[in-house]
């Protein structure tokens, strides 16, 4: 039974990778524009995305120690370098470290900092 429960603990994690991976999957002309917001909304995505990439890995561990924090921030950059390789394959697409490096690694990072504001106010 814990096998099935630590299983479990993996499908936020496993389901934001693959909605991550889909959408970077997407040609840049299918995917919608908004126009003079098109800038702020995909990066804010980015941000976003990572942010809940990076919660659901914490979930995952478990475990609200630092060690799982740092851990839970490393995987979700790894994941955001890995998903820009792929997506320099994508048609009319291209890869950027910097949207690594800005917004998801901050919005990582910016997720686990309120949940660790949240849980040192909770204790």
């Amino acid at each position: 039974m814990n096998l099935i429960r630590a299983l479990g603990r993996w499908c936020p994690a496993l389901l934001m990778m693959a909605a991550i991976f889909a959408f970077s999957s997407r040609p840049s002309d299918e995917l919608p524009s908004f126009y003079l917001f098109d800038y702020l909304v995909k990066k804010g995505g980015h941000m976003i995305g990572y942010g809940l990439l990076a919660t659901s890995y914490l979930y995952a561990f478990n475990r609200r120690d630092e060690k799982s924090f740092y851990l839970a921030w490393v995987l979700a950059v790894l994941y955001a370098f890995t998903d820009e390789y792929h997506q320099s394959f994508v048609a009319s697409r291209h890869s950027s470290i910097w949207d690594v490096i800005l917004f998801d690694n901050f919005g990582a990072i910016l997720a686990l900092y309120f949940i660790s504001r949240r849980n040192k106010n909770h204790t």
